[in-house]
């Protein structure tokens, strides 16, 4: 009996204390003037509002306890060009409507115009425009945090290395990631050593990569846009991804590229190439479901190699690539799951029974492939007599045919991915330096770089 009065004893005591905070809390107007905004945090208590009046405020900031900072639309916090614009260091804090711009651009110190340090909990970044600082939003070891509808805009340097990303998440398990928008700098989303966050719906364009992930495990990324990017969606190191629904259009290297990525589930995306050099990078990578996607107008459809093993390949479709499938391997391996396999738009086939499955196995590769790929000299012969022949007796006599991918049961209709009206629209309007020519970024094909 003593203990349970205790606990009724405790549980008043607390909701007296929250009551009185609420009781205490303050929405405040903060005139656009020299040293206002210092004095209105300097003064505030928790779980007051500031309402930035329209204008420029003086930064940096540092948010120490739960606080609403509400520039609705029309206020600029600027920075002094050193540190971070806006750090926070406590619990849930809110940050929106504002413009920021003026970080530092240090490297070391992840320079940011939002930085959610280790100690902020459940902080909600939404509504603001962030232009040209260093990195836009950085979530270091910040848990379950909200990153949602900002704008984002980096710095144009010389080289695109020497820039930040637009969202950075390093060790922040529960990030949530949705609707932004992110042009230039380095990377749209870059997470690092971290597991468990959601990426969804965001558009990026005019980067190195859209998504980067190094050993981020457990995580998903869906309903996201990558246009006119090096490379769309690099999964690196990292174990159990969702990879659902997005759309690499126009990107220039890779649309997506798994790098010792296991465990992934890929599939419902569409990368839609022109300029791309592949559509899809498996290298080293295992145990992953690749299903469902449409692989479209690249130079490769897919590049499956370095020993990648027991991966389930089915349900996709490969249409109008000029090379479809790159695999170099002395064995067959199968690419079609419980009688099921893919759609080739090179495949001439019959479906006599009207069953969706053509009624003859296809073999993307053959020998003159293999041989071009290892001697790409030899593409002077393409045309010669000697490789008509050989390709003649392969099509003819299939034992002279070396190891590769074989798909024993592919489709004969392509699935559809459409592209929102919106998201067609900014492809349409996007040209990227690369695709003038410019010389001036480091090169991102290179897995050593990542």
């Amino acid at each position: 009996m003593q203990s349970l009065r205790f606990l009724i004893s405790a549980v008043v005591v607390t909701l007296v204390t929250l009551v009185a905070g609420l009781a205490c809390a303050e929405e405040r107007l903060v005139p656009a003037e020299s040293g206002a905004l210092a004095l209105a945090l300097a003064g505030a208590s928790p779980g007051d509002v500031l309402r930035l009046a329209p204008g420029r405020h003086d930064g940096p900031v540092v948010l120490e306890f739960e606080i609403t900072l509400d520039g609705g639309g029309e206020a600029l916090l600027q920075g002094n060009g050193v540190g971070s614009v806006i750090t926070v260091t406590g619990d849930d804090i809110t940050i929106r409507g504002l413009e920021i711009r003026g970080s530092g651009d240090a490297h070391p110190e992840v320079d940011s115009g939002i930085k959610l340090d280790r100690t902020a909990h459940r902080a909600l970044i939404e509504n603001n425009t962030l232009i040209e600082n260093h990195v836009g939003v950085h979530v270091f070891g910040a848990r379950d945090s909200i990153v949602r509808g900002n704008t984002i805009i980096g710095r144009r340097l010389h080289r695109m290395n020497s820039r930040g990303n637009g969202i950075y998440v390093w060790n922040a398990p529960g990030t949530l990631v949705e609707r932004n928008q992110i042009r230039y700098g380095r990377d749209g989303i870059f997470a690092n050593a971290s597991r468990e966050n959601i990426f969804r719906d965001n558009v990026m364009r005019d980067l190195r990569f859209a998504v980067h992930f190094m050993y981020t495990n457990m995580s998903e990324v869906t309903g996201n846009a990558s246009i006119g990017n090096h490379l769309g969606y690099a999964i690196m190191f990292s174990n159990r991804v969702q990879l659902v629904g997005n759309l690499s259009l126009s990107d220039r290297d890779h649309g997506v590229m798994l790098n010792y990525a296991n465990n992934a589930d890929v599939s419902g995306n569409l990368v839609r190439g022109g300029t791309t050099e592949k559509c899809t990078f498996v290298y080293n990578s295992h145990r992953n479901l690749i299903v469902g996607n449409r692989f479209e107008g690249c130079e490769i459809g897919i590049h499956f190699t370095a020993g990648s093993e027991r991966n389930v390949i089915t349900g996709n479709a490969f249409i109008g690539n000029q090379t479809q499938v790159k695999y170099v391997g002395t064995s067959d391996v199968e690419w079609s799951h419980d009688g099921r396999g893919n759609y080739w738009s090179d495949h001439p086939a019959f479906d006599l029974d009207g069953d969706g499955i053509a009624d003859a196995r296809f073999r993307p590769n053959d020998l003159m492939d293999h041989i071009l790929w290892s001697q790409p000299a030899a593409a002077l012969l393409l045309g010669s007599p000697a490789v008509q022949l050989i390709r003649w007796s392969q099509a003819n006599f299939p034992a002279t045919l070396p190891g590769g991918v074989v798909d024993s049961f592919p489709l004969t209709q392509p699935l559809l991915i459409m592209v929102p009206d919106e998201i067609a629209q900014i492809e349409a309007t996007t040209r990227p330096a690369w695709l003038d020519g410019s010389t001036d970024d480091d090169d991102s094909s290179s897995l050593e770089g990542h």
